[in-house]
């Protein structure tokens, strides 16, 4: 099965000069649990910060996945 459409959550675990440890859950949860992924700081579209939510977004219809940032309140 392939999931056309997916919203991953996810917590930035840490950080330095070059990648971001990040903690993802599947929106709703699933029997899985989290997964830990570690993604280049480039890829992020806004300031990283240790506790700081991002999302990685794929439409059905899109090609590959976005990833933005929780808005600032």
């Amino acid at each position: 099965m392939v999931l056309n459409t997916f919203v991953l959550i996810g917590v930035v675990l840490s950080f330095d000069e070059v990648r971001t440890t990040v903690e993802f859950n599947m929106n709703p949860a699933v029997n899985g649990g989290p997964a830990i992924a570690v993604i280049p700081n480039n890829a992020i579209p806004c300031e990283v910060v240790i506790g700081k939510k991002i999302y990685v977004v794929k439409y059905e219809n899109k090609e590959s996945a976005e990833i933005s940032c929780e808005v600032e309140k």
